[in-house]
């Protein structure tokens, strides 16, 4: 019983410990990009610092639902009594979730750099490809793949019976990158919605950081995801008319 007691409470320090790091990662957000208007591009940074920048909002925006699965995790590897070993196989798990983010952080590198280039050299063309842009990353809201992927994320048995054979020393680092490619089937399509409001959008980036919670935690989170579907389809016609609802593809006069 004093076992188990002691299980749960490193099973309760490792969530605080990841909802801590997210909080972390939003307040160098906020210190960092307050002050930044959303608009195209990538924020002036090259391919490097683009990405080291997205690594921090993944962090704020994903860790707070990876917490319960890393919890469910550490369960399932409770023979591992040491406190030390037990957050350093945390600590792969959660490195290599985030390294599958960073891959797909070169990819929206790219987007947000076309993103600027149609913004500035095509604008008529601009706001009609980000309608369509909102209108596909709804409409896969609304797909059976979305729906296999979510399930993934919000039930962890198949994933634990999956990972449940790795080995070496970077087994954790693989059932992080195993779960975040899941993780990126489930959501890249609210990350290109981030990347057409503007990558440092603060306001967007909170409501989809609550989004992406609720679809993995709460017991209606699937039924979310289709809402959320709707809404993108719906907040898509409104933009050929209203250019500036979407800060990444619109070139102000200033700018």
């Amino acid at each position: 019983m004093p076992g188990g007691t002691g299980l749960a409470a490193s099973h309760r320090a490792a969530e605080l410990a990841l909802i801590a790091c997210a909080a972390l990662a939003w307040y160098f957000t906020f210190a960092g990009f307050a002050d930044m208007p959303a608009g195209p591009g990538t924020m002036g940074l090259g391919l490097s610092g683009f990405l080291g920048v997205w690594t921090l909002m993944m962090a704020a925006m994903m860790l707070p639902a990876l917490a319960p699965l890393t919890s469910t995790y550490l369960r399932s590897i409770r023979a591992v009594r040491s406190r030390r070993l037990r957050a350093l196989r945390s600590t792969g798990l959660v490195g290599g979730y985030l390294l599958t983010w960073l891959g797909f952080g070169a990819a929206a590198y790219a987007a947000a750099a076309l993103a600027a280039m149609l913004a500035e050299g095509a604008p008529e063309t601009a706001h009609w490809v980000g309608a369509g842009v909102l209108a596909v990353a709804g409409a896969y809201q609304l797909t059976p793949l979305k729906d296999f992927c979510l399930r993934h994320c919000r039930s962890p048995v198949a994933f634990l019976l999956h990972v449940s054979g790795y080995k070496g020393r970077l087994r954790d680092v693989r059932v992080g990158m195993y779960h975040g490619a899941y993780c990126v089937g489930c959501c890249w399509g609210l990350m290109v919605v981030l990347i057409a409001v503007g990558v440092m959008n603060l306001a967007w980036m909170a409501a989809l950081t609550v989004v992406i919670f609720l679809e993995k935690t709460w017991k209606h989170g699937r039924a979310l995801s289709r809402i959320t579907g709707a809404a993108l389809i719906v907040f898509a016609l409104f933009v050929p008319a209203h250019p500036e609802l979407l800060p990444g593809l619109y070139m102000t006069a200033s700018m």
